[in-house]
């Protein structure tokens, strides 16, 4: 059957893959390898809908594949019936933070959060009223009052830190529903997304006396993990992509802060203190394996993260442990991701290829010649070069492709880890220049830059 592909999800996925950025959708038509990958998933997100707990850390070069992977694996949840999270780290979103950072993070999350039938974020509203029509048909079935129904349902949920208060809301937002009060409903899911700041709004329209901060966003996020269940969702998936800024983040104690909220996380999955929760992460190997600033620099996980031994002396990776290392596409892996995207340009009609099989071997003779194995290691640029090839012969059908062949320009993925470069030289560099300095004019510099910096790493290096 030949596969019908409509213009928009065309141009949708041809628009983010030239942008170097993973696409929303059309995962089924850009798909290859990760076989061993993808089962392994499959296991943890099996295990969510079993009552369970997962924590995945996905590492990968930049430009390897981390965040498609990522949404992949999202939309594979969504199918098996899980509610999920999405949200990427930047220097505003923290996982642990005292100003505001934190909750930057959550109200991303609570933003993005989608089931099966809304995968594009804003599912908030339909997971609440999923619960009520629940409650209401077993009020039906049990010739009940609901709202008894409903507070029986939203019992186990007193047992959270900060459940009470969620249930006394979730119980207002069906009296509201009930009652027509728009507004209302609509304030009930402003708390859930965390975006009250002032406790004092918080309780003369809701009057509830708190409010979701920095310091209660992952006691927030297990007690969403319980409710999706009980609104008849198998769990709740956290997915969490560039936490390389965690790495990058300048003040010891801040950034110790966040790898200890990780360890928090990590424990409760592992130890099966969750149910129903999942936490997956992306990140390079230098935010995993630096010994200075990642997260093999924080005792207790480094040895929770560490790599199996006999793993490593097979010379193959262990999928089964809490760290995945996503392995390199092979070149004929490549080739048939080069053949697909031929195929979306042509919306899958042999008769409108824009190159024949011989262009995309040459292609990939050229990137090998030019950057080396990198081009099957970190294939974004290799990906995003394809693209804009057959992009300007659709656009110029004269031309011809062997001519244009030669002129294409690809890079090495060095970008992201040349600024770290130049951010770690320049640290050696103003170390360098404490320890040439007089101890008067070092203690000088010091007490300058303290007040200036929170880098509290400056510091280490210090001699007299």
């Amino acid at each position: 059957m030949a596969i019908k592909l409509r213009p928009r999800e065309r141009d949708a996925i041809l628009q983010s893959l030239r942008s170097g950025v993973t696409p929303r959708t059309g995962f089924q038509y850009i798909q290859v390898g990760r076989v061993k990958e993808i089962s392994a998933i499959l296991q943890d997100i099996n295990r969510i809908a079993d009552e369970g707990s997962a924590f995945k850390l996905v590492v990968g070069d930049f430009g390897a594949g981390k965040s498609f992977f990522l949404q992949l694996v999202k939309t594979i949840a969504e199918e098996k019936g899980i509610v999920t999270m999405t949200a990427d780290l930047t220097p505003e979103r923290r996982l642990q933070s005292t100003n505001g950072f934190a909750l930057n993070l959550y109200q991303e999350l609570t933003h993005n959060i989608s089931t099966r039938a809304k995968p594009n974020g804003n599912a908030l509203n339909s997971i609440v009223e999923k619960f009520i029509t629940k409650a209401r048909l077993l009020a039906d079935e049990s010739n009940r009052d609901c709202e008894e129904i409903i507070k029986e349902l939203l019992l186990p949920l007193t047992d959270f830190v900060g459940g009470y208060d969620f249930s006394s809301l979730i119980l207002k937002y069906w009296q509201a529903f009930d009652e027509g009060d728009t507004d209302t409903m609509q304030n009930i899911i402003k708390w859930l997304r965390g975006e009250y700041t002032s406790r004092i709004t918080a309780r003369q329209e809701l009057n509830v006396r708190t409010i979701i901060t920095d310091a209660s966003i992952y006691d927030s996020i297990k007690i969403l993990s319980a409710f999706v269940q009980i609104a008849g969702y198998k769990g709740l998936l956290v997915s969490i992509d560039e936490m390389v800024n965690l790495y990058k983040i300048p003040n010891v104690r801040a950034r110790t802060a966040n790898y200890e909220q990780i360890l928090r996380m990590l424990n409760d999955c592992l130890q099966g203190n969750t149910k129903g929760l999942g936490f997956i992460f992306g990140g390079t190997p230098d935010f995993l394996e630096d010994p200075r600033r990642g997260l093999h620099s924080y005792e207790a996980l480094r040895s929770r993260l560490a790599t199996n031994s006999f793993a490593m002396m097979a010379g193959v990776n262990d999928m089964s442990g809490p760290v995945m290392y996503l392995t390199c596409l092979t070149p004929e892996e490549l080739y048939v991701l080069l053949t697909n995207l031929r195929n979306i340009f042509a919306y899958y009609n042999e008769d409108n290829y824009l190159v024949p099989d011989e262009a995309l071997t040459k292609f990939l003779e050229h990137c090998s010649k030019r950057i080396g194995e990198a081009y099957f290691k970190t294939p974004r640029n290799t990906i995003k070069a394809f693209v804009d090839f057959l992009s300007v012969l659709e656009q110029n059908p004269e031309l011809d492709w062997r001519n244009l062949l030669g002129s294409i320009e690809i890079k090495e993925e060095e970008e992201a880890l040349g600024s770290e470069i130049s951010s770690m030289q320049q640290e050696n560099n103003d170390d360098i220049s404490i320890n040439q300095a007089t101890p008067k004019d070092a203690l000088k510099n010091i007490s300058e830059s303290s007040e200036d910096s929170d880098d509290d790493d400056a510091l280490t290096s210090f001699t007299l």
